[in-house]
């Protein structure tokens, strides 16, 4: 067994290990990623967030086509080439695929494939992957150099990364036309009906994206709303729209079992609210998206003694210490929101945390949370409900923009929604702070930018309402907001 060193081990390659590997790495230390899949970017990469953004880019095109008719540009869609459309899909993720392992190697960062674990005296151990018989060390040539025998791994630091996957359906397993939405990325069309089981980003991204390709799509979701945890008002303006768009709804819905039939296709039987009736709906495929499990089951957690909480998170300080010593952990295996970018973020705060810089920890407050459905959701900050019952500030109040005085909302015939949080710290002055901002609009992804640093960086509600924007866009509806909020409405009463 070979025995190697590094100033920093990291388990996993996914947004949080490699966003550390590659801080690290830059600070002058020695580090180390090991990875049990081929490529590098973990589930968000290869099988999540960028996969998934290239079929709504694909599919965006069919909403254009359905809405030029109605401007007067009358087109038709002969067909969709779905070879073309996965060759589309595959070329975006191996592009950037290709360019993070470009990045790693220009970093001097260490790669080997294989599959890790964490023993009590520190050392990482290393054996192959499932299906492989040798460790295999990433290449400058972009292939591979196989390791005879396993490999022994200490490290000043070691980096915790191991990602999380879909979580099982109560009762029963994905399989055939029971599918997660692993196995939905890697369907090469579209279904002529899917029932979806969830509310949240997963499940009504795939709504969208199989809605616009004419899919007739189910939604089954347990609250009176699609993501029930976000602004109210925000979510009901996205179920709103989504159900114009012809997506059905089935609130208070409970899942009570799904069967597969002999041609293939699935039956799902639900009941509704507190009543015991059972119903039942049928489709091509069943879609279960009712969130993640983190990857910590694995024995060696516990053998090790990293110490988890009563949902498997790792349980870890604003830095991303664990309870071990220089044990670390990030992404989402530990509480918060299961988001790349936050991973990304928590990657810099460990690296250079562990460099001896101050870094200022994650701000769970100041991280936007964006669903990239039809029309697109997004998030920062706290919601109404929840600034009201935060005992760190007063006068807490919700300004709403009605999104139809925007002329870019009217041309894309598309209803949304934009209110502000604000409010004042308890205690303080009379200082008026944006403590949250939820918009339902076609580019509202990149509007919550915006909104973000003005939350993020506690940037006064008259201080940034003087900011200017350009006209006509999207974005105006953050400044005219901002100006509403601070009692100088323009377009609006």
């Amino acid at each position: 067994m070979a025995s190697l060193h590094f100033d920093i081990a990291i388990i996993g390659a996914g947004p949080g290990g490699y966003s550390a590997a590659l801080r690290a790495a830059e600070l002058g230390r020695s580090v180390v990623m090991i990875e049990r899949d081929e490529t590098l970017g973990g589930t968000c990469l290869n099988r999540g967030c960028i996969p998934s953004k290239a079929l709504i880019t694909a599919t965006r095109t069919l909403d254009a086509l359905a809405h030029g008719e109605s401007m007067g540009i009358v087109s038709k869609l002969e067909e969709i080439d779905f070879g073309r459309l996965r060759d589309y899909r595959e070329h975006t993720v191996a592009t950037l695929v290709d360019g993070l392992r470009a990045l790693v190697e220009y970093r001097g960062i260490t790669v080997y494939r294989g599959d890790a674990s964490l023993s009590a005296d520190h050392h990482v151990h290393v054996v192959p992957s499932a299906g492989q018989e040798h460790v295999r060390r990433f290449a400058k040539n972009g292939g591979f150099d196989e390791i005879a025998g396993d490999l022994d791994i200490t490290a000043d630091d070691v980096v915790l990364a191991t990602g999380s996957r879909p979580r099982e359906l109560p009762g029963t397993a994905y399989h055939g036309a029971i599918v997660d939405s692993t196995a939905a990325l890697s369907i090469d069309t579209f279904p002529h009906s899917a029932v979806i089981i969830g509310s949240g980003a997963v499940a009504l991204e795939f709504a969208s994206i199989w809605n616009s390709a004419g899919s007739d799509v189910t939604l089954l979701i347990r609250k009176d709303s699609v993501l029930s945890k976000s602004d109210r008002r925000a979510a009901l303006a996205l179920s709103r729209e989504l159900k114009r768009r012809g997506i059905d709804i089935i609130r208070n819905a409970h899942v009570r079992g799904i069967d597969t039939g002999v041609n293939l296709g699935v039956t799902v039987r639900y009941t509704l609210g507190d009543d015991d009736e059972e119903h039942m709906i049928g489709a091509e495929i069943a879609l279960g998206a009712i969130g993640r499990t983190p990857n910590t089951d694995e024995p060696w957690f516990a053998d090790c003694g990293v110490a988890l909480d009563d949902a498997g998170m790792v349980v870890v300080d604003d830095y991303g210490r664990t309870n071990l010593d220089h044990v670390w952990a990030l992404g989402d295996i530990t509480a918060g929101h299961a988001l790349a970018h936050r991973a990304f973020a928590q990657g810099l705060v460990i690296a250079e945390t562990i460099a001896g810089l101050k870094a200022k920890p994650v701000d769970e407050d100041a991280i936007a949370n964006i669903v990239f459905s039809s029309p697109e959701f997004a998030t920062v900050g706290l919601t109404l409900r929840q600034a009201q019952a935060d005992a760190r500030y007063a006068d807490v109040r919700e300004t709403v923009f009605p999104v139809m005085s925007n002329p870019r909302m009217v041309m894309s015939a598309t209803g949304g929604s934009f209110s502000i949080v604000s409010g004042r710290d308890a205690g303080g002055d009379d200082t008026e702070y944006v403590l949250g901002v939820h918009v339902v609009a076609p580019d509202a992804s990149d509007m919550i930018a915006e909104a973000q640093q003005i939350v993020a960086n506690r940037i006064p509600l008259h201080e940034a309402s003087n900011a200017i924007h350009p006209h006509p866009t999207f974005s105006e509806m953050i400044g005219e907001t901002l100006l509403k909020a601070d009692g100088r409405p323009l377009h609006t009463r």
